[in-house]
């Protein structure tokens, strides 16, 4: 939001992630998201969480790993509904600030956004990668500035299950969705 505010470009925030679990977790983030919205003066749209349905369209993908054909169907569910709205409000361009996580596939990710906007002739996937020239370190420097909420995993139920079993597995505390925040609490962990 930072940078596009920058130069000037209007845009603004759709928020769609049924795929967080669990409420608590979902919540905060949307509101990180509001309350960074509200000061950079962007429109922020709060979509439906719709939550059954992201487990209807992941179910038998449970056991699939980070990166893998669940993810793909999640990202798939929300550039769909991120293209519709764009579609039916006129947008020509949308994009995702999902590949600035060093954890994500950013390859994986522009598909799924450029198979939701290949629906709309007028509609067009910016593939833009925010990780370059330093975009994930601004990230961080500006979450820690902001005091952002530290999201520990993914968001997904089964990211959470799997997170928690490698930290168990490697001797460190499990995550607890809603506990840590950049600047707030870093002394927390072993």
């Amino acid at each position: 939001m930072e940078s596009l505010h920058g130069i000037g470009m209007d845009f603004t925030v759709f928020f769609y992630n049924p795929n967080i679990h669990p409420l608590k977790e979902y919540l905060l983030r949307k509101d990180e998201n509001i309350r960074f919205a509200e000061k950079m003066k962007v429109p922020f749209v709060d979509a439906d969480y719709d939550r059954d349905r992201w487990f209807e369209r992941v179910r038998g993908l449970e056991q699939e790993p980070e990166r893998g054909q669940r993810c793909s169907v999640c990202f798939d569910m929300r550039f769909e509904r991120s293209a519709l709205y764009a579609h039916e409000h006129g947008f020509e361009v949308m994009t995702s600030t999902l590949g600035i996580s060093r954890w994500k596939n950013l390859e994986q990710i522009n598909d799924s956004g450029a198979r939701a906007t290949s629906r709309y002739p007028e509609l067009a996937y910016w593939t833009y990668n925010w990780r370059k020239k330093g975009g994930s370190q601004r990230m961080i420097d500006i979450s820690k500035r902001e005091q952002f909420y530290q999201q520990e995993y993914c968001g997904c139920a089964f990211s959470l299950r799997d997170t928690n079993a490698w930290r168990r597995k490697n001797g460190k505390l499990p995550v607890h969705p809603g506990e840590r925040f950049y600047g707030a609490d870093q002394s927390t962990e072993p």
